[in-house]
């Protein structure tokens, strides 16, 4: 099976009212071509999960500046107004969600877990409306998985079957989020041929990949 598709076609994959998970961290490992290619879109009414919402100018910030999400999970997003801005008026739902928290989420999401039980939280707004428990006299609160229909990666370097190798901090959330939707889509920076990538340097595997754009494409 052939793999790489054009960053047009790649776009369509993402509907209306669809979940989507984007990795990054403040855009370093964010696929901008592929957000740039859905704010050209204008795909609407979609839920983020991403570790922030970028800057107004910069990673899914753009998307949030076109007005394309209904709710946004992530843990933090001060470095882009905009998304205060909708949170406050009560145009857009955003979940706070701790950082460590939402990786445990989706990677319970692409394990096929049913949530774990974590004490970060207790005594805040993140407890509310969550199952309680005291384990070994520590209360705990317990959180449920996250998935996607649509995952959109970055990678440094993919081969023609998916495995991907990520430059230093650009990993961040991308091999997680790789196993926690139902269809996944790479930009890769450079596209080889099956081989070229040593196996002890692959960082996570093309078994999760669906299709793979280029930075040419």
């Amino acid at each position: 099976m052939n793999k790489i598709i054009s960053i047009k076609d790649a776009a369509e994959k993402v509907q209306d009212g669809m979940t989507i998970m984007v990795g990054g961290f403040l855009a370093n490992g964010t696929p901008e071509r592929l957000i740039d290619a859905l704010v050209e879109s204008n795909v609407k009414n979609l839920t983020l999960i991403c570790n922030d919402t970028g800057f107004p100018d910069k990673g899914v910030g753009k998307m949030v500046v076109n007005k394309q999400f209904k709710k946004m999970i992530a843990s933090h997003v001060g470095t882009n107004p905009e998304t205060a801005n909708q949170m406050n008026s009560g145009e857009t739902e955003v979940v706070l969600t701790p950082q460590g928290t939402l990786a445990e989420k989706v990677r319970c999401g692409g394990n096929g877990l049913g949530g774990f039980y974590t004490p970060t939280g207790i005594g805040t707004e993140a407890e509310i409306g969550k199952e309680k428990k005291v384990i070994n006299g520590q209360e705990y609160i317990f959180e449920l998985p996250l998935r996607a229909n649509v995952a959109l990666l970055k990678a440094s370097k993919v081969d023609k079957k998916g495995n991907m190798v990520f430059n230093k901090t650009t990993k961040n959330f991308n091999p997680l989020m790789a196993a926690a939707a139902d269809v996944v889509i790479v930009e890769a920076d450079e596209i080889v041929e099956v081989g070229e990538i040593d196996p002890d340097r692959v960082m996570c595997s093309g078994i999760f990949v669906d299709y793979i754009v280029g930075g040419d494409k």
